[in-house]
């Protein structure tokens, strides 16, 4: 019901991450709320993530590293996408399953297949893998030119 500038900007600087006047139509705060899951997640639209020889076009859904095309399947994009938008962070386990399938799985078996897979391509593509084991803890990729 607060409509005015004073208002609006009363409600940013004490932490909002918007400001939503009434009446407000469905689409708009669809809209919203999608622009700050993206934000939250680090998402850009039309984005290219680098990360020394790795290339993620996520427009087009082109991986190539080292010069070489690499082929995944959705969940490992995901995870390496995700792990791409922050590289050298240690991600935990219960990080990544949240940020994949929405929650943490009953098993380690489902995310560590997945890892395995993306992995795997990437070692065959590059001559090496840029994902560090982080013991206890979960995963890393390595930044730098020579992963």
């Amino acid at each position: 019901a607060r409509e005015t500038v004073p208002d609006r900007v009363a409600g940013l600087e004490s932490g909002a991450d918007d400001y939503l006047v009434k009446p407000f139509a469905l689409r708009e705060v669809e809209a919203r709320l999608l622009a700050l899951h993206k934000r939250r997640s680090g998402k850009l639209a039309g984005a290219e993530l680098r990360v020394g020889q790795l290339v993620f076009d996520t427009d087009r859904l082109k991986i190539v590293f080292a010069g070489q095309p690499v082929k995944l399947p959705p969940k490992s994009m995901r995870l390496l996408e995700r792990m791409m938008a922050r590289p050298s962070h240690v991600f935990t386990r219960a990080e990544l399953e949240i940020a994949i399938w929405g929650e943490e799985q009953e098993t380690s078996d489902t995310l560590r297949s997945h890892m395995h897979t993306l992995r795997r391509a990437l070692a065959q593509a590059g001559g090496s893998d840029p994902i560090e084991s982080v013991h206890g803890i979960g995963y890393r990729l390595i930044a730098g030119d020579a992963p």
